[in-house]
């Protein structure tokens, strides 16, 4: 048989890095009590194999990068979701600036922050930025910012802001969330700051790397919910119980589901780059989504309040878990699916259906 780590050395490489730095720590995963500074090394550890992790859409049948980055993504997440928060942003960023053609070595730790709605926009004028930014995960920790603003025209701009410069003021006193507490999210407001353009005009959402970029938060949600089921299966090996097997055995068979549907889209992605699978995109995120909040009442009902209360990292990741999923746009998103369905069936003949009546058929 062969094994996961065969066909994705590299996650081999990093799961031993990261182990390392768990045991000298005198932990193990599954029972991990994680202090800042502990998420600061596994967060220093994983960003020096950056420039390893393949892009979104590099891949083909023999080299499924996008697939290999995904499972990269997932793993940290069952570790542990602030840092993967991190991690994910920070890898985004850097595919983000390869995509647009950033000609610069993309050094240190980046972070892509792209909420707007501030009542005090950010503004630029001749290589200076005044203004705020809400909604920037890693404020504190990150060299460099890769941020959307609003030109006068209304268009969406890229720029680059180098973190570590005067005329930055960083204010984390809205974030109250418990989940996802430590994720270091701050409104910024810059005063003067340096900052350099970064690619054409409303390139950041009309680039095909946007959903695919989507896409692998959804990798971060489905490691986090996959690690959480994984203590169901210890606590029916523990002691068996036939509830606990009829459990196991509905979020067993959604999680594989998902799991294919992830190779699926990874597949379509790196076979057709040049699209952007928004639909299918879409909808992996819904389902993702819809599986966390059935994983995490699931394995409550099976395992009761125990876990909650008594192990860390359950715990953690069970109050993590459902904030990060809110990234998705609930009703929004299934209103875009059922808008881009609509299109697609209207479409009589057409490759992506291979010319049936009805997109569902098999």
């Amino acid at each position: 048989m062969v094994t996961l780590e065969a066909k994705n050395p590299l996650l081999k490489n990093i799961k031993i890095a990261i182990d390392d730095i768990i045991s000298a720590d005198r932990q193990t995963t599954d029972t991990l009590v994680i202090t800042d500074k502990l998420r600061h090394d596994l967060l220093k550890r994983l960003v020096t194999y950056s420039d390893k992790i393949p892009h979104p859409a590099s891949g083909d049948r023999t080299n499924p990068h996008t697939l290999m980055r995904w499972q990269i993504l997932a793993y940290v997440a069952g570790i542990d979701l602030t840092i993967a928060k991190w991690f994910e942003s920070h890898l985004d960023a850097l595919s983000i600036l390869h995509e647009v053609g950033y000609s610069e070595t993309a050094q240190g730790l980046w972070a892509i922050w792209a909420a707007e709605g501030h009542p005090d926009p950010i503004r630029y004028q001749q290589g200076k930025i005044s203004g705020s930014k809400s909604w920037c995960s890693g404020a504190n920790i990150v060299d460099h910012g890769l941020m959307t603003y609003r030109d006068e025209n209304g268009q969406l701009q890229l720029l680059v802001v180098n973190m570590q410069q005067d005329g930055i003021k960083i204010d984390n006193g809205a974030w109250q969330a418990v989940g996802m507490q430590a994720t270091d999210t701050a409104t910024i407001q810059f005063n003067q700051a340096a900052a350099s353009h970064v690619g054409a005009a409303n390139a950041y959402l009309e680039r095909v790397g946007f959903w695919h970029g989507a896409a692998g938060v959804a990798a971060c949600w489905y490691g986090a919910t996959a690690s959480i089921a994984t203590y169901l299966i210890k606590g029916y090996q523990r002691k068996p119980h036939d509830f606990k097997a009829m459990y196991l055995g509905q979020i067993g068979t959604a999680l594989a589901v998902t799991q294919q549907y992830f190779r699926h889209v990874a597949h379509l992605i790196d076979s057709q780059p040049e699209h952007s699978h928004e639909l299918a995109i879409r909808q992996l995120r819904v389902n993702v989504e819809q599986l966390a909040l059935e994983v995490i009442e699931t394995v409550g009902l099976a395992l009761g309040a125990a876990p909650f209360c008594g192990n860390a990292h359950f715990a953690r990741l069970s109050a993590d878990l459902p904030v990060f999923i809110r990234q998705s746009h609930g009703a929004f998103d299934l209103q875009k699916i059922g808008e881009l369905s609509s299109t697609l069936a209207s479409e009589t003949i057409n490759e992506s259906t291979n010319g049936q009546e009805n997109i569902w058929q098999l």
